[in-house]
């Protein structure tokens, strides 16, 4: 049997009435600009290609930007723009890209062009988150119960990208003929798990109840939970997030006690809301630690919070921590 492809796949569901052709456009120009995004990673460091080399500039988090992540933000947006999306939200933009003939539409993509670049150079995962929906009244700001799509790519040992359109989620894989096929999996997050990921090294920042969630956890068969726990940490939120789509899991990235940590250091419109559709539609659950992530209203293009998200019972475990 034949591979179906993103574009047969994104065409069915037009036809369907399950997404319109604004999105379906975007979404295969996303795919466009992954495949250059994949090349240029797998390129990094043959000849003179150093795309984990910083370029001198920051992003609007303050993070130092390296050669890739400019690279993934041009590149994704020189492909939306004649697709007729009326704007470009990007992690590594102060504001809204506006394309003048895509205004009727009034769809709008929002992304971290390349997620994870401390590991550009270290021959792991890395990414592109995006999310898709429409602005209302020329806002380019809605919660994320507003998206039509989202997903991200991964690339890693395969390319790989996870979208959602709101009806579940499909996982596609870039072959060597550099189309994206659908992969013979439907991803669901199993509800319970015994692997959780967080970064430990800034426990000592942690609020009490993050720490003692952990405790509970590192306690093994021999404390409350009566189970072991393994932990996995990847430093790339979408090569955590795959693993989790695949086997299940629990993802932490609290706030905490550090300078520009206090609410959190993930960013809900590019990273959160995305993330948070995804998991949901693979019935997972995805809050800030306190509501479902997807029910927060977006103050800011750049607004931070903090970000647990993966098997259901796992997060409603976190929740029920004192």
């Amino acid at each position: 049997m034949e591979s179906l492809t993103i574009e047969n796949f994104l065409k069915a569901k037009n036809e369907k009435g399950e997404v319109s052709r604004e999105v379906c456009a975007a979404l295969e120009a996303l795919c466009s600009a992954a495949t250059k995004i994949a090349k240029l990673a797998a390129g990094n460091g043959i000849g003179t290609d150093n795309l984990g080399s910083l370029t001198g500039a920051e992003n609007t988090d303050g993070d130092e930007q390296k050669a890739l992540d400019v690279l993934a933000d041009q590149l994704i947006c020189s492909t939306l723009a004649p697709t007729g999306v009326s704007a470009y939200l990007s992690e590594e933009r102060d504001e809204a890209v506006i394309f003048e003939e895509g205004r009727d539409s009034q769809i709008v993509v929002a992304s971290d062009p390349l997620d994870g670049s401390s590991n550009i150079d270290t021959n792991l995962t890395i990414g592109t988150i995006f999310s898709l929906y429409p602005a209302k009244a020329g806002n380019w700001l809605r919660e994320g119960r507003a998206q039509q799509a989202a997903g991200f790519f991964a690339y890693g040992p395969q390319t790989v990208l996870l979208l959602t359109t709101g009806q579940g989620v499909d996982g596609f894989c870039l072959n060597e003929e550099g189309h994206f096929v659908q992969m013979d999996w439907q991803p669901q997050i199993p509800a319970t798990t015994k692997e959780f990921a967080i970064n430990a090294a800034n426990s000592r920042f942690w609020p009490a109840k993050v720490q003692r969630y952990i405790d509970t956890l590192l306690a093994g068969v021999d404390g409350p939970r009566g189970t072991n726990f393994n932990m996995r940490w990847n430093g790339s939120l979408v090569a955590d997030a795959f693993r989790i789509f695949r086997r299940g899991g629990i993802f932490l990235y609290p706030e905490d006690s550090r300078k520009n940590y206090e609410n959190g250091r993930l960013r809900l419109v590019y990273e959160a809301n995305p993330i948070a559709f995804l998991v949901e539609q693979a019935e997972g659950r995805a809050s800030d630690g306190k509501i479902d992530i997807l029910d927060i209203t977006p103050t800011s293009y750049h607004m931070r919070v903090p970000l647990i998200f993966g098997s259901a019972d796992e997060v409603d475990s976190y929740h029920s921590e004192q």
